[in-house]
């Protein structure tokens, strides 16, 4: 099984046609695209999360100056 050939994707076609009729496989399709475009830009924003949240090695050897005033009452 190397995948679907021309022979597949008509016969494919066909049924589809056949099952939803010619006025339903537009919307499909409409649907279809919006869906996968969907999907391609959510993986987008999850690939470009990663990104921004790899971490950042801090330099644990510096002195921070902590000011130890209280808050008001």
């Amino acid at each position: 099984m190397s995948g679907i050939g021309a022979t597949g994707f008509i016969l494919l076609a066909i049924v589809a046609l056949l099952l939803f009729g010619p006025n339903k496989l537009p919307e499909l399709g409409r649907a279809f695209g919006r869906t996968l475009k969907e999907f391609k830009a959510g993986a987008r924003d999850m690939m470009d999360d990663e990104k921004d949240n790899k971490r950042v090695e801090v330099n644990r050897t510096e002195n921070i100056e902590v000011d130890n005033k209280r808050l008001p009452d």
